[in-house]
Order: C-alpha cells, then structure tokens, then sequence
C-alpha cells in the first residue's frame, strides 16, 4: 500500500450493544468481517462512531481484541485511543498495542483547548507511548480547537506520527500540508470525500461506509488511477447515504440504524447520552438507502 500506510477505505466501526446495554462482542466480530468483505482494508475502532465517549478502558481493550482476532492479518485494525488528557491517552495506547492494533488514532483534545505548542507536546507524547504508526484527527467541530498546518508540519518529523484524518473541511490548508509534508491524508468528513482524493488523499476513514464500502472502494481504486470521471460517479451515487446518515441524526446512531436495516446488525441501541433512532428517522433513512440502492432486510427490528 505505497504512499497509503494504513490502507485505503477504512470506516470508523460503531460499537455493537446488547439489549441490556452490554458490549455484544460477537456482533462486533461479524461487523469487521462485513466490512473486510465490502471493500475495505482497514478498520478503525474506539473512535467517536464507537462511542468512545461511553465505553470503559476495559472494554475498548476487548473491542480491540476481538476486531483483530476477526481481521486476522487481512486489515489494518486502528484504535482510537485520544482523549483531553495525555497521560490517558498514553495509557489507553500502550493498552491497544498490547491488544494487538496495528496503529492508532489520536484526536485533537477536545474541551480543553489547549495552545498548538500544547497540540505538539500532546500528540508527540501519544506517539512515544508505544512503537505504533499514528494517525492524527483534526477534527475542530468536535474539539474546537484545530491542528494548524504549522503545527501538522512540525508533527510531520515525529518517525510514527504518518497520517491525518482531516475532518476541517479546509481543503486549502490541506493542500498546504500535503505540499510540504509526506503525511498520508485521509478524509474523514463523508461529505467531502471526491474533493478530498481530488486534493491528494490516499484513502477515506468513512461512517456511510457501514452500508457502502463496495463504492467507496470503486471511488478511491478510481481516484488512484487517476479517473476522476469514475470517482466522482461512484462519489455522487452514495450522497443520499451520506445525507442519511451524516445529516439525520449523529452518525453512531444513524450508523447503527443503517446497520439494522441492511440486516448486519440486530439492534441499534446506544448509550446516553445519544438515544436510538426513532420511527420518524428510520423512515427517512429507509428513503435516503432505497434511493441509493442499498438492500434492505424486510424490517427494522427493535432499537436495542
């Protein structure tokens, strides 16, 4: 994977949940391997889609645990392991490579607002907390602080910090980084993916890729050649997806939904504060997945 040092299509896994609001691990188990077999090549656990907020030390351990014994070697599996606080966030990396990630996913400190020299100090410390690769989330709508292009050239020369999830929708300053850095981009705003392999992304870490990994796939592998043609084809086929599940309701819960609907999951319960979604929202997402073609199951089932 030259140039794409931990894959091309990724998604951001939502955390499966039991009726009694229990990790159902199993679920988990069958989610990576649908995911392995629509397309993708990587996979990416704990983060916010996970409901990282919610789930415990002990929990994101056995998540990953069980994601990567699921992918046995046929995907990069990815933890989430950032917080507000960095001796956590260290914690919680030594705790995924132990559990056998094969890189990990720090976001940008979210509530705090930290200063950029505090964003340098943070992250590299992240990245000496183990051996792994690290990919970097810029994402200032959840953390309203971002990683300026500064900042994201200086963490460039850190040997494990290889990659961006670029959730600013600031395609300028991102032209900028990948102009002065080798950082690997990959979008993580589903919105934007075309204007973001167009700008010089090697892949996408997606949420709508739950239902339509096949196309994205289709759209990065055509990106990649070069024919935009195609890309903005396979791009512009799953926008009703995208506004399901990323302008409905949040996207764990729109996922999740998707998820159920499409047969892959049984339940789509969540964790507080988010609740799951409503007969109203399913109804819409129904529209929005049937007019993008997506198979769905005879019923949506219970929530949980």
């Amino acid at each position: 994977m030259s140039g794409a040092p931990l894959g091309r299509v990724l998604t951001a896994m939502v955390t499966p949940f039991a009726e009694d609001g229990t990790l159902d691990l199993d679920a988990a188990a069958a989610l990576a391997e649908h995911l392995l077999t629509t397309g993708h090549d990587g996979i990416v656990v704990n983060g916010t889609t996970g409901e990282s907020p919610t789930t415990s030390d002990e929990e994101k351990a056995q998540l990953v645990r069980v994601v990567v014994q699921a992918v046995a070697g046929r995907a990069v599996v990815v933890a989430g392991v950032g917080t507000n606080d960095t001796a956590h966030s260290r914690h919680l990396a030594g705790q995924a490579a132990a559990a056998g990630a094969d890189a990990l996913l720090v976001v940008t400190p979210y509530y705090s607002k930290p200063t950029q020299a505090g964003l340098l100090a943070h992250f590299a410390a992240v990245a000496d907390a183990t051996e792994l690769p690290c990919m970097l989330y810029d994402i200032p709508g959840r953390s309203a602080v971002p990683i300026e292009t500064e900042t994201l050239v200086r963490l460039a020369e850190h040997p494990r910090i290889v990659a961006v999830k670029d959730a600013k929708a600031d395609l300028y300053a991102s032209a900028w980084v990948l102009a002065r850095t080798d950082l690997a981009y990959y979008s993580g705003d589903d919105a934007l993916n075309l204007h973001h392999l167009a700008n010089g992304a090697v892949g996408v870490v997606s949420v709508v890729g739950h239902v339509v990994g096949t196309r994205h796939a289709a759209m990065v592998a055509a990106a990649e050649k070069g024919d935009l043609v195609e890309a903005r084809e396979q791009y512009r086929a799953v926008l009703p997806v995208v506004r399901g599940i990323m302008t409905r309701g949040p996207g764990a819960v729109m996922a999740k939904a998707a998820l159920q609907l499409t047969g892959v999951l049984p339940g789509r319960a969540v964790r507080l504060p988010l609740l799951p979604a409503d007969d109203a929202l399913l109804a819409l997402l129904v529209e929005d997945l049937s007019l993008a073609g997506v198979p769905l199951s005879s019923s949506p089932g219970p929530a949980a």
